[in-house]
């Protein structure tokens, strides 16, 4: 590695007179540590200028350069008005004098060249590709200006890196006693889906060897690796024996499921569950909706939703609950924007609201959507209270930057980040059979004391989580839900009581 020496011109700014270089390294020298340090320079000049242009509440990024720190607890990083300064342990390895405000490349040769001085310490750096480098350093720069951000690299840069791309053949199982394979589980639309693979199938042999003799990083290698590959499975089926052959290939889950049950006591329910709320889903709630117009009531299971687009968020809700707000979007304390859907709702059954501690993002803001205008019951434990709004920045190396710098508030003005949302029925706390009926004969009798915690802003949020805990058991969870939300949406007493609380 060889950067520049400043040393001398250190010393003389500390005794007699600031001096600078116009670059830290030598053109004839481009790569240092396996790094194109003029490629790294400029994409961290690039990703200070563009930072710049977010909107921070007054925080200043010039001092994001002292969050680099974070890589390592033996590093410490002091950005003054004259110098940088990198002290790793008790010893200071770098010293180099500071760029004036604004001046993003020379603070992009600096933060490349404390990242050499740190590689060279700190194995874990040193061991990391381009792309890791990225995203350790970026995660570790933001955190001094959003600690929620994050570096979001180029997909087509790591592949062209180190030219892999994970794959899977859409399999979930474990071994059995005697060492086979058995299958618990099948991605749709998969490789082993498309075999016509199901769950309680064994797997016995793969490529002619035995899966008992195989360890488990073998195994695991033939169900996922990198690029695609082909596995000649020996497949144990309860219609009997067959050879299938399965090719790993890239999987994409849908955004959101949705199952329609018909029971001759409960009625027609229809099942949505979402996992990130975005434009996707969004339609294909409102086909779902379209095409089964007569259901008696809707289950809408955003336990384990996420999601950053307040469009999405609006259209999705907008299906439910109209033209009416869905939240409020803050990114500083005299810029709060209202989201409303711009259509009519196009359905009118009761709804319940399944929600959980990972229930994030505009996820929230819909339950709090629906809790403000009344139109359905909240189930389940509190929300996350990670309630953020992400900007996309685009870099010129075909990555981006994703700052969480936006806050969500509900469409009434109530916060949720930090808070979340509270459920109207706490599952944690009706778990067995006999407390299921004593809980819902209470809410005919109008007797089961409920307190809404929503209503009350300065309620200390981790006391109600204590009071309502996290279910530990998905199975657990899974099936309490279905019994209690069909319970709700069959019986118009209990619902109307509920929703009206």
């Amino acid at each position: 590695m060889r950067i520049i020496n400043l040393f001398t011109c250190m010393f003389l700014s500390w005794v007699v007179m600031p001096c600078y270089a116009d670059s830290l390294f030598f053109e004839d020298e481009p790569v240092q540590d396996g790094l194109n340090v003029f490629d790294v320079s400029a994409t961290f000049a690039d990703i200070y200028e563009k930072l710049d242009g977010v909107k921070w509440g007054g925080k200043n990024i010039n001092v994001a350069i002292e969050s680099l720190e974070n890589l390592n607890s033996n590093a410490h990083i002091a950005a003054t008005d004259e110098r940088v300064v990198l002290v790793w342990k008790d010893a200071i390895i770098a010293n180099y004098p500071r760029p004036a405000d604004n001046d993003w490349n020379a603070f992009g040769e600096i933060t490349t060249a404390l990242i050499l001085k740190l590689r060279a310490n700190d194995p874990v750096l040193h061991t990391a590709s381009t792309s890791e480098m990225y995203q350790l350093v970026v995660d570790s720069l933001m955190r001094g200006i959003d600690e929620n951000g994050r570096y979001i690299y180029s997909r087509a840069a790591e592949i062209a890196e180190d030219g892999r791309i994970l794959t899977s053949v859409g399999l979930e199982g474990a071994r059995d006693v005697r060492g086979n394979w058995r299958v618990d589980g099948v991605f749709k639309d998969s490789p082993a889906d498309i075999s016509g693979l199901r769950a309680g199938d064994l797997i016995v042999a793969i490529n002619g060897r035995a899966v008992a003799e195989m360890s488990d990083s073998e195994l695991a290698a033939v169900m996922t690796g990198f690029n695609s590959g082909t596995a000649k499975i020996k497949l144990l089926t309860p219609s009997g024996n067959r050879d299938v052959v399965l090719r790993r290939a890239s999987i994409v889950l849908a955004d959101a499921d949705v199952v329609h049950r018909s029971d001759a006591d409960a009625g027609a329910i229809l099942e949505i569950v979402v996992h990130n709320v975005s434009d996707n889903a969004a339609s294909i709630i409102n086909e779902a909706l379209a095409k089964y117009s007569d259901v008696s009531g809707i289950i809408l299971d955003l336990r384990a939703a996420t999601g950053d687009d307040e469009r999405a968020a609006a259209k999705l809700a907008g299906l439910f609950i109209g033209a009416r707000p869905v939240m409020r979007i803050v990114e500083t304390a005299m810029d709060e924007v209202e989201v409303v859907p711009g259509g009519n709702a196009v359905t009118d059954a009761p709804v319940v609201v399944l929600m959980s501690n990972m229930t994030r993002g505009t996820a929230e803001a819909i339950v709090a959507a629906f809790y403000e205008n009344a139109r359905g019951v909240l189930v389940g434990t509190p929300t996350a209270g990670s309630a953020r709004i992400a900007t996309r920045i685009n870099l010129e190396n075909g990555g981006a930057l994703e700052l969480l710098n936006k806050s969500i508030k509900t469409g009434t003005g109530r916060q949720i980040d930090g808070r979340g949302i509270f459920p109207i029925v706490c599952l944690s706390n009706i778990r067995s059979v006999n407390q299921q009926n004593a809980f819902f004969l209470n809410v005919i009798n109008n007797d089961f004391n409920a307190k809404d915690f929503n209503q009350d802003p300065d309620i200390d949020a981790e006391t109600v989580r204590r009071g309502c805990p996290v279910i530990t058991s998905g199975a657990d969870e899974d099936a309490l839900s279905a019994a209690v939300a069909v319970k709700i949406l069959t019986d118009s007493k209990v619902y109307n009581r509920l929703v009206a609380e």
